[in-house]
């Protein structure tokens, strides 16, 4: 074995490059089932972040769906999901162009079957269901007019386009997981109003499916202002399932004859924050058997409940990330799952034995085990004697070693939502770091996902604070611990999670250079200028506005620039509709006015969050080619420079 050779963290050469990192991109989701055959969406960066459609068979075959030209991508909500039906060999989908809702039978091209709308993109369409007999569209419906807010509602449509779609739920702000009962005869979905968001309350309601799509005899069956339904289903003998954290963890219900029953309490997530639509985090076995994704100290496993026996049974795989989970009724599952070691793809699992077999992969490279770092978990001391969590992944590569009387930087990622958490399966943009000499801690502060409401709620009125403050802690644990350069600490995140990082910068003085990514820099403006989903979040987060307007001024960085002293680079995507590049121009004045040295690199076509595999790049060897400099390490391999300012 060849020894190692030591050379200054930083400048250690990878084979992860930013290049491999942006092909790496490629990403799958949202699983259906038909026949012999398994469905999944497939995002591109290469294809401009364009989302395909795409069938696969259990030899492992797969092919597009959804030709050349169209992008299979719904903007409900702007974060969309949920944007294709299969039912049985047609496939519905939204195109993210126009928004408009299109059928694909076999050997034909894609058609039309919604109105085209008078604004562009005006009319969206989401997490549909068709009926039995093949007939109507039941799905999320969003429309978009001049000067006033989005409507949301509940539309049927007929699935040849013959008529326009028809309201048949409406007068919420929100709805969603509109689904049928196995014999047709009845519709379950969500609801919830601002100024909540839904893993703060929703409510879940049942009606009667008529002949024509309409509902009969609505009734609630569960939910609140404070209790949060995920993910309702009806099992195969027509029993109504649902999370709900009511007992203050996500865990799963069924409601039976007016009752509400716990099927297996357990002190760990079944459900996440419904940031988009279609998640499925449980399914329905063959004997009435459940199998189920929960989330534990940070990663996810699977678990069977089976009837009657009111607990959970662990099923044992070395997946840590379950991102999706279908059944075929019998014993085999369908997940998008992965591990710190392997990027996520479709895995077949017999529920029985818990054998997994990979049946496709967007993986095109596979990195040596030599050069990836495995993280822990690490539970850290934070403010109010508590304790909050992360992720550390300490700098690996088995070619380079650190001087012995050095100790490596360490990049603070703080995940965006904020009411999210950090993935836990291979994410070659951090490996791209720790493999030349950078550890990474991946933060999930308090208000983060995955253990119970009570810890997210940490962050209700305390925006900008338990979070940063959890981020900062992170780094002084590891500082404390001998693990990393506590002089040479770094901040990084994106949308809220740059918001995180532009409110650490300004507020504190613990890292020495930043990297927002189309993050937050004024709240006052985000409450004005954004879109409907979010436009009520900052009252859970920070206060009700224009009441807490000084609070609002006192959580915003843009206003305090004065207290920055430290360098910061900013990504912005030109036609980001969740956080305007006014937040980064704004941060950017403000900078040069200061005199402090940034760099500032804007994307035209990119919306929140980058898809493209140019910009994963770019902004990959801007950011590191921007740490060079600040903090005066070579780097291995020659990358584009960036221009930065006042330095």
């Amino acid at each position: 074995m060849t020894p190692s050779k030591i050379a200054t963290y930083g400048s250690w050469r990878s084979p992860i490059t930013a290049a491999s990192v942006a092909a790496g991109g490629k990403s799958t989701m949202e699983i259906h089932l038909s026949g012999d055959h398994i469905y999944w969406l497939e995002m591109r960066p290469h294809e401009g972040g364009r989302y395909v459609v795409m069938r696969g068979s259990l030899d492992g075959s797969a092919a597009d769906v959804t030709p050349s030209g169209f992008n299979t991508r719904t903007r409900v909500h702007e974060y969309g999901g949920g944007s294709y039906i299969v039912h049985r060999s047609t496939i519905y989908f939204s195109n993210f162009t126009d928004q408009r809702l299109y059928r694909l039978d076999p050997d034909q091209p894609p058609r039309p079957i919604t109105p085209e709308p008078e604004i562009p993109a005006g009319l969206r369409y989401a997490d549909g269901q068709v009926t039995l007999n093949g007939r109507l569209i039941i799905c999320v419906h969003e429309r978009h007019q001049e000067g006033s807010e989005a409507t949301n509602e509940l539309v049927a449509l007929p699935t040849d386009g013959s008529a326009p779609p028809r309201t048949i739920v409406g007068g919420g702000d929100f709805y969603s997981s509109p689904r049928l009962s196995p014999d047709g005869q009845y519709l379950a979905w969500l609801t919830w109003d601002h100024p909540r968001m839904p893993w703060d309350g929703t409510e879940l309601w049942v009606g009667e499916l008529l002949p024509d799509g309409s509902i009969d005899g609505a009734r609630k069956i569960a939910g609140g202002p404070q209790e949060s339904i995920f993910q309702p289903e009806w099992s195969p003998d027509g029993i109504l399932h649902f999370i709900s954290d009511r007992s203050r963890w996500w865990n799963l219900y069924c409601e039976h004859e007016g009752e509400v029953a716990p099927l297996a309490p357990i002190k760990a997530d079944l459900g996440v924050p419904q940031w988009q639509f279609g998640y499925s985090r449980y399914a329905f076995l063959s004997d009435s058997r459940i199998v189920c994704v929960y989330n534990q100290d940070g990663l996810h496993h699977l678990g069977l409940i089976e009837p009657g026996k009111g607990s959970l049974k662990s099923l044992e795989t070395d997946f840590t990330a379950i991102l999706c989970v279908k059944s075929d009724g019998g014993d085999e599952l369908y997940c998008v799952a992965g591990d710190f070691q392997q990027a996520p793809s479709i895995v077949r699992i017999d529920a029985g034995t818990g054998e997994a077999k990979v049946i496709y992969t967007t993986v095109e490279q596979v990195v040596d085990p030599g050069y990836v770092s495995i993280p822990r978990s690490i539970e850290f001391p934070t403010e109010g004697d508590l304790t909050a969590h992360a992720l550390f992944y300490p700098s690996t590569n088995r070619d380079h070693t650190g001087p012995p009387d050095e100790l490596p930087p360490l990049l603070v990622l703080s995940h965006g939502g904020p009411t999210g958490a950090a993935r836990s399966c291979m994410q070659l943009g951090t490996q791209y770091w720790t493999s030349r000499g950078v550890a990474v801690v991946d933060v999930n502060y308090g208000g983060s996902t995955g253990y119970g409401r009570d810890y997210r709620q940490r962050l209700n009125g305390q925006w900008g604070v338990v979070d940063t403050i959890d981020c900062i802690n992170a780094a002084r644990y590891l500082t404390d611990q001998g693990e990393v350069d506590g002089q040479r600490l770094i901040i990084h995140g994106g949308s809220a999670g740059g918001y995180t990082t532009l409110c650490a910068l300004t507020f504190h003085d613990i890292f020495s250079a930043g990297a927002s990514y189309f993050g937050v820099a004024d709240v006052e403006a985000l409450t004005i200028d954004t879109h409907k989903f979010e436009s009520r979040y900052l009252d859970s987060l920070i206060g009700p506005y224009p009441e807490m307007k000084e609070l609002y001024y006192a959580r915003s960085p843009i206003h305090f620039t004065d207290r920055l002293s430290c360098p910061v680079i900013l990504f912005q995507g030109l036609e980001d509709m969740v956080v305007p590049p006014s937040q980064a121009e704004l941060m950017v004045e403000a900078l040069e006015a200061k005199g402090l040295p940034y760099a500032y690199l804007a994307f035209e076509g990119e919306q929140h969050g980058f898809r493209k595999a140019e910009t994963t790049q770019r902004c990959l060897e801007a950011e590191l080619y921007f740490y060079a400099r600040i903090f005066g390490f070579d780097l291995a391999d020659p990358v584009d420079s960036v221009r930065i300012e006042n330095l």
